[in-house]
């Protein structure tokens, strides 16, 4: 019984790998074709393959630093596979590929169909990724399994985009030498397993020397599809079509920052006013004086009659109106900050005392700092500084006396999207001395009788305007003038500015260009070849005698090869084009 069952099994192998009506044939170019459709499934389905993995963003997770155990598992196994694949094909061995072919059909389907549902509790029939995956899965079986039933090409030359002399060939070749490190590991790898006398520089070189002369033949052959006549001037079509554009492209990259963030701040950009605004009076070093956090009710917006009344206030200043115009009355609100303090004022007594000695000592240099922040949805905080001046006390004052401070408060502050929120000097042409002058007087009420130590005091300071506006004594006005941020799919452009985006961008670009325009003349002898066929023969037969076996041959041509790209004069006669 068991002969019976392994004499067929024996059999079907047998006749696999010693096919007597064998057609060897090459359809690696396919079988890696499918293996790359179903690495981009992986990476863009990845929530079809997890039990929890539904609700998973992977680029939101690439973005936080965060990779799943599992999709990376996948991936890596996924291009293991790939190298496999492409080792097994350089090293032309059909019962390796029978042996891979075997464990990979049986470990899939042991995973699609029993630890796949098992694990996203989920039938195969319910889900559509998987289905498709597996899809792409069954294209490369089938190719695979056509290629271990003809057996692989006796010689594998060159790569097989290079096969034909067209504009597609061209364009594939030069996107897949665009990807990054694929051309390096392609290379490294066949020269890994392939058997060869040349070096790893050497088998680099001759790679390199095919592919330009591969670019090359592609453009000799497009001149002679398409003929142009001696002594005739370039088509306006051509000259329009292919320079117009290169100008519009340049043109585009110049003046993009600019474009850009003026784009941002007019058209796409989102209004973003502070949520809460807080300003502190401090004097010295010692606690705050005054803390006052005004929120959202107490945040008004702008009006057309309020920008209209602005523009008014300021119409003979041009350098104050080109500020205003650049907001419209949606980027500005008015902070109506409560005079008195949103918190008691909580000083020891040795620091009280120290501070009414500092006072009271016309010496001594001790300063009131006026700061606010600001709080945003899109920008978080945004700090400023407003006056620093040093109150005017005799001895006679008392810390319930009422302070005069001059040029204290500015009315007007710009909040732009950083962390500094400073006083609009467009609007305060006299810098501090445009500040608003602030009384500063401690308040004072009994909070009730104490147990043996007297009674007790509540304390807190009040600040207000010397000329406070009409109906608003106990109010003290801010005018802030908020830029507008990029929505959250420009953010990572507009975060540079407009200095970061020419240095990072346009400059990096423009060198890029540069590339483009100058040292012509250093690859004239190796590019203007009017006829290249000598050289892709000479590059061709260095793969024909390495498939072969003659590796004293191929290291013969290789230094044929470098002799000739070393002799102008040789070169000159190489290239000659045929009578």
């Amino acid at each position: 019984r068991a002969q019976n069952t392994y004499q067929p099994v024996r059999g079907f192998f047998h006749d696999i790998l010693h096919s007597h009506n064998r057609a060897a044939t090459d359809v690696y170019a396919f079988m890696f074709l499918a293996d790359v459709v179903d690495f981009i499934i992986v990476i863009f389905g990845f929530w079809a393959f997890g039990k929890h993995s539904a609700a998973t963003d992977i680029t939101s997770s690439l973005s936080e630093n965060q990779v799943p155990e599992a999709f990376l598992v996948m991936l890596l196994i996924q291009f293991t596979t790939m190298v496999i694949d492409r080792a097994l094909y350089l090293r032309k061995t059909v019962l390796g590929k029978l042996i891979f072919q075997v464990i990979l059909v049986f470990s899939i389907h042991l995973w699609m169909f029993f630890i796949l549902p098992a694990v996203t509790e989920s039938l195969f029939s319910l889900n559509t990724v998987a289905q498709l995956w597996y899809f792409v899965k069954c294209i490369y079986f089938a190719l695979s399994a056509y290629q271990i039933r003809c057996g692989y090409p006796t010689r594998i030359l060159g790569n097989f985009l290079t096969k034909k002399y067209n504009h597609l060939n061209l364009f594939l070749f030069q996107g897949f030498r665009l990807v990054p490190f694929l051309v390096e590991l392609r290379a490294v790898m066949d020269w890994v397993w392939t058997d060869t006398t040349l070096s790893l520089s050497n088998w680099m070189c001759v790679e390199d020397i095919y592919a330009n002369i591969f670019i090359i033949k592609c453009s000799r052959e497009t001149e002679k599809k398409y003929p142009q006549p001696k002594g005739q001037k370039k088509k306006k079509i051509v000259k329009y079509g292919m320079g117009g554009l290169i100008i519009l492209f340049l043109v585009a990259i110049i003046w993009f920052p600019l474009l850009f963030m003026s784009l941002v701040r007019s058209v796409v950009g989102v209004v973003n006013h502070p949520i809460d605004v807080t300003v502190t009076l401090k004097l010295g070093g010692y606690e705050p004086l005054f803390t006052m956090s005004v929120q959202q009710h107490s945040i008004q917006p702008f009006t057309p009659q309020d920008y209209e009344a602005l523009t008014k206030q300021f119409e003979r200043d041009p350098v104050a109106m080109q500020f205003i115009t650049l907001y419209s009355y949606e980027d500005i609100v008015t902070a109506q900050i409560e005079g008195s303090s949103g918190s008691l004022w909580s000083i020891s007594p040795p620091s009280r005392e120290q501070m009414r000695r500092e006072l009271q000592n016309g010496s001594s240099d001790i300063t009131l700092r006026l700061t606010w922040t600001f709080q945003r949805y899109r920008v978080g905080r945004s700090r400023g500084v407003g006056g620093t001046r040093s109150p005017a006390c005799t001895p006679q004052d008392s810390l319930l006396s009422l302070w005069l401070v001059p040029n204290l408060f500015p009315k007007y502050i710009r909040a732009p999207n950083g962390p500094e929120a400073n006083p609009v000097k467009q609007l305060l042409p006299d810098g501090e001395d445009s500040y608003l002058d602030v009384e500063v007087q401690l308040k004072r009420e009994r909070a009730g009788a104490g147990r043996g130590a007297g009674d007790s005091f509540l304390e807190w300071w009040v600040v207000r305007l010397k000329e406070p506006p009409l109906g608003n004594s106990h109010i003290l006005p801010m005018v802030i003038f908020s830029d507008k941020v990029s929505p959250p799919s420009l953010g990572f452009l507009a975060g540079y500015g407009i200095m970061g985006l020419y240095v990072s961008i346009v400059l990096v670009i423009g060198k890029f260009v540069r590339g483009f325009f100058s040292e012509i003349s250093h690859s004239i002898m190796f590019e203007e070849l009017p006829c290249v066929d000598r050289i892709l023969k000479l590059c061709q037969d260095i793969f024909l005698v390495r498939e072969t076996g003659e590796l004293g041959l191929e290291e013969e041509l290789y230094a044929k090869l470098i002799f000739l790209y070393r002799s102008p004069e040789t070169m000159i006669k190489w290239t000659r084009e045929k009578e």
